[in-house]
């Protein structure tokens, strides 16, 4: 039994179907990967210095560019976009820790990420503006439609059943760990149940008396409506000094910012946009590229539209991952701030665990990792935290 239906639960179930297991997933909304996925900016990048964020990461991107093949789904499409991942610095003193960081993605991997001179990046987008120092780029970064993605796994899982507006409400144990979870509709029997409620993780996680070290922070998205000014072609813009981004989409854009004055918040079923968020954003985006100026100057109220969700965050900024040895088939697959792009090789780690394909003693991401020393420390460009 899984428990959550965003596109993590989701594909999570996909995986387990596909190893022959008997799956129920149960989503208390109306339907699948409405709550956080959906208020995501829909991206996936590689750029990643932990070793276990880079290869789930780069596992799950395999899985994006072969959906159709890996899902048996014949000619469906995610809308599939390699617009790149473009992180950007106006600030001299930032430029070594851009370079730095581009030297350990390499590292772990990734030897395809760029680091871009002030001048370079001009060269290759003159529209920004030319105060840039510096920036880390991956051309085969980029974003699909999770919607699309969280229907395909569900529509391929055939062994598995999608309880929607069933809210779990406990789980119960006996000698042997889990027993069965406990629904507004009924009980169900099993001894495997896989925490994916996104932020609603930490208080399944209570009902078995684990305090999972995790919390919540709301982040909202922009839709702006199509303009001819924005860039079709454009890569996904970050500044890296003061936490905005944007891509294109459909003609329009997607556009965000890390608010340093959010604070940590209980799991919320209705997170809300705040009515200024669009202004603030645009005013952030614009700094480094200075067309939204102009842009602005002919939107209306109807062209925005303000979405949010919560990044889920642990201690070292990692997803919790695997069974927790106290509970006998209790398994995590939680804890993400960028959990739409890792959601396909976190799934399959999962599902590879609870079969025994994976050792969970080499899963890098196990919750017993901060007792036992084995953390990393965060080393990716803009995580959405703030201590």
């Amino acid at each position: 039994v899984i428990i959550g239906g965003g596109i993590i639960g989701v594909a999570t179930a996909f995986w387990l179907s596909r190893a022959g297991m008997k799956t129920i997933l149960v989503e208390m909304r109306d339907g699948l990967s409405t709550l956080t996925t959906t208020a995501s900016i829909e991206s996936f990048r590689a750029q990643f210095t932990e070793p276990a964020m880079a290869t789930l990461a780069m596992e799950s991107i395999q899985v994006w560019e072969n959906f159709a093949q890996v899902t048996g789904l014949d000619g469906y499409e995610i809308d599939l976009h390699h617009g790149g991942y473009l992180f950007l610095t106006t600030d001299e003193a930032t430029v070594d820790d851009v370079r730095t960081t581009v030297d350990g993605y390499h590292k772990v991997g990734v030897a395809d990420s760029e680091f871009l001179t002030g001048v370079e990046v001009l060269k290759r987008w003159p529209w920004l503006s030319p105060e840039v120092r510096a920036a880390a780029f991956r051309a085969k970064d980029g974003w699909f439609s999770a919607h699309e993605v969280t229907q395909g796994f569900a529509r391929a899982a055939e062994q598995a059943m999608f309880y929607l507006r069933t809210r779990a409400t406990g789980i119960e144990t006996d000698a042997q760990g889990v027993s069965a979870v406990i629904t507004d509709r009924g009980r169900i029997n099993t001894r495997v149940v896989v925490n994916a409620a996104g932020p609603f993780a930490i208080e399944v996680g209570r009902w078995l008396g684990l305090e999972l070290p995790i919390y919540q922070m709301r982040r909202q998205r922009v839709f702006v409506a199509p303009h001819p000014k924005i860039p079709t072609d454009a890569p996904l813009v970050m500044d890296v000094d003061n936490e905005s981004y944007w891509r294109p989409e459909t003609g329009g854009a997607l556009l965000g910012w890390h608010d340093p004055e959010e604070q940590k918040s209980d799991p919320l079923e209705d997170p809300q946009g705040d009515w200024d968020f669009p202004a603030m954003t645009l005013e952030k985006v614009a700094r480094l590229s200075p067309f939204w100026m102009d842009v602005v100057e002919d939107l209306k109220q109807e062209d925005l539209s303000v979405y949010a969700g919560q990044y889920v965050h642990s201690p070292d900024d990692q997803p919790l991952l695997g069974p927790v040895a106290e509970i006998p088939g209790f398994y995590l697959n939680c804890a993400y701030w960028p959990g739409v792009m890792l959601s396909a090789a976190a799934g399959r780690w999962t599902c590879d665990m609870i079969t025994g394909r994976m050792d969970p003693a080499s899963n890098p991401l196990r919750l017993s990792r901060f007792e036992e020393g084995l953390t990393t420390s965060p080393g990716a460009l803009m995580r959405g935290r703030h201590d």
